[in-house]
């Protein structure tokens, strides 16, 4: 097991190498800089270039990648050329935020997706099989944007049961948590909007896979010793489903990340996603450079898990790395 993790730790520390170097080439070729922008468009020249020189945009590109990767390992991301403070302190600020919105989404796909997958492949080819992945389709054609719209439709302009977008924040005070429900029921619409393409991706994934296992024959055994079909397909079939399974939520949480992006910006409210947007739109850079990289290191870093909880369920991936 240690050097199976020994392996792991490796790639993902050249990967995340390999990332800040794409990402700060990709930002670098963007058109425009933040001096012009501070400065406004009918800016003296030499006051833009002062200005230049004050953010350090006028060093060498390779001097300003070594200086960020170097202050990213002493924990310093900058300030930012907007807002004027610290970078990991805007982030830290925006993550109250996006965490529980991709985590609430994550949650709400799974619940979905393996409900209606199991549901699906016990019913192979029945009425419920064919209604279930009828409306797996129907999600999967469904954008991020677009459900967003509809619910905030249907829900807030039409039922007004939620807001149609803000979030006033978290509150702790004197060891209690103020407006915790007010703040989740903020984000209820936004992650199920984030969760509805997620969910009809992988419910159609997990009946693939329940399909797959139904067919071994330690499930006939099991049924053949008087097991019940529903403890059978809880109890033995999910289990042994679950390894392609968990790759691709793995995957997805990935996407849910970046799909915090549009949603913040729908419903209003101030996450990462939004501070990249607002970051773009200013020529902020150093904001979106390091906003990316972190988002980059979460994927590769639930992939690191992924791969690990892959070793776990099933020791034969171990065995065939040594």
């Amino acid at each position: 097991m240690s050097y199976f993790l020994f392996k792991r730790v490796l790639t993902l520390l050249a990967t995340l190498l390999a990332t800040s170097v794409i990402v700060f080439a990709v930002l670098e070729v963007l058109p425009g800089n933040a001096a012009q922008v501070l400065m406004g468009p009918d800016a003296d020249p030499g006051a833009v270039a002062a200005k230049a020189t004050e953010l350090g945009l006028d060093q060498p590109a390779i001097q300003r990648y070594l200086a960020w990767i170097t202050g990213l390992l002493r924990g310093d991301m900058g300030n930012s050329y907007t807002y004027g403070s610290p970078v990991a302190e805007l982030i830290a600020e925006r993550l109250q935020l996006t965490i529980p919105l991709a985590v609430l989404a994550m949650l709400l796909t799974t619940v979905l997706a393996l409900t209606v997958g199991v549901y699906a492949a016990s019913r192979h080819n029945g009425v419920g099989d064919m209604g279930a992945m009828t409306l797996a389709q129907i999600g999967v054609a469904i954008p991020n944007f677009w459900s967003a719209i509809l619910l905030i439709l249907l829900f807030s302009v039409k039922l007004q049961w939620f807001s149609a977008g803000g979030f006033d924040g978290w509150v702790f005070d004197d060891g209690v948590w103020h407006g915790l429900w007010e703040g989740t029921k903020a984000l209820i619409l936004p992650a199920v909007a984030l969760a509805v393409v997620q969910a009809a991706i992988l419910a159609r994934f997990t009946r693939s896979a329940v399909l797959e296992v139904l067919r071994e024959d330690f499930v006939r055994t099991a049924r053949a010793k008087g097991l019940s079909r529903r403890a059978t397909l809880w109890g033995h079939v999910l289990r042994n489903a679950m390894i392609p399974v968990i790759t691709v939520m793995g995957m997805q949480f990935a996407e849910l990340l970046a799909g915090t992006i549009v949603v913040e910006n729908v419903f209003y409210l101030p996450g990462l996603g939004r501070l990249i947007f607002q970051s773009i739109a200013n020529r902020d850079l150093i904001v979106v450079r390091n906003c990316v990289m972190l988002l980059a290191a979460m994927v590769v870093i639930v992939n690191f898990v992924v791969d690990v909880l892959y070793a776990v369920i099933d020791p034969r991936v171990k065995a065939s790395e040594i």
